[in-house]
């Protein structure tokens, strides 16, 4: 399976350049300039309706294999919202990409992957349960992703969007980093930070944790804090920062954990505000 340190080009939804998206400006100018210095190529996605590209795009399996899954966000609630759901047909094509069908409801922002295992939280499993039992998805999905190990996490109550890589990413084949919950432990989603270390347990990978702080956002869906939703490619980190404490540490950990990448930093204050960071707005691929 295509990993994140394979990849060596870079998309973006072109909604982040439209003028209605002024909030953006100033994040998307900076971004662009980061990325070329950093001498990583990239394009736009054409004829997108909102930003968050990694979750509309399809899974790339191989070099010239893409698994195209059903993207019906169950946080995309009234009319309005529906309506900001991107033609992925049409985008694909006009990149010339083709790409296999899945009926199988996912969002790309759910899956965290190695080159033999892949990690998503568990509300995979309820998204799908009219058309598939809990065996038959796993079934499927061992298949399709090409995979020996598939594991679940539980979904952070407190997060409606429910994707994995604003939890947890893989360092290596046998190592993934995960936000440091500690803060969590002593508040009410103690439940459910017991239920995602056991999860991680289970699982039998070693994990380190990184700095974890959304609890000054105004808004449950701002993702300002989240340092783990990081762009990740060939030889490149670039990490979100937010100007607060937890920046610096956050850079130390990911440069002793990745000794052999170059790690960049960009203020992501603005992104973060519509709900999610790097990960979420980059589709990056191998060509």
């Amino acid at each position: 399976m295509i990993t994140d340190k394979d990849t060596n080009f870079l998309y973006l939804a072109d909604y982040i350049l439209k003028n209605k998206y002024d909030d953006y400006n100033d994040f998307s100018k900076q971004f662009q300039e980061l990325l070329i210095k950093c001498n990583i190529k990239f394009d736009w996605l054409r004829g997108t309706k909102d930003v968050w590209a990694v979750d509309y795009m399809p899974i790339q399996i191989e070099t010239d294999k893409f698994i195209q899954f059903d993207y019906k966000p169950d946080y995309l609630y009234t009319k309005k919202e529906r309506n900001s759901i991107s033609d992925v047909d049409c985008i694909c094509k006009s990149i010339g990409l083709k790409t296999i069908k899945s009926d199988i409801i996912l969002d790309g922002g759910n899956v965290v992957r190695t080159t033999d295992k892949v990690i998503m939280c568990d509300k995979i499993i309820f998204a799908n349960q009219k058309n598939y039992s809990r065996k038959e998805l796993i079934k499927k999905l061992h298949e399709l992703f090409q995979v020996d190990k598939l594991f679940f996490i539980p979904q952070d109550p407190h997060d409606e969007i429910g994707h994995a890589d604003g939890m947890v990413r893989f360092i290596n084949e046998n190592k993934i980093i995960v936000n440091d919950y500690t803060s969590e432990q002593e508040a009410k989603n103690k439940q459910f930070v017991r239920a995602f270390y056991i999860a991680l347990d289970n699982t039998g990978i070693e994990y380190a944790t990184l700095p974890y702080n959304p609890y000054n956002n105004q808004k449950m869906w701002h993702a300002n804090g989240i340092y783990i939703n990081y762009l990740q490619m060939k030889d490149v980190i670039i990490l979100p920062t937010f100007g607060i404490n937890e920046d610096e540490k956050s850079k130390e950990i990911i440069s002793k954990l990745f000794p052999n990448y170059r790690i960049e930093t960009i203020n992501s204050n603005e992104i973060a505000f519509g709900g999610g960071v790097l990960n979420c707005i980059t589709w990056n691929i191998k060509k």
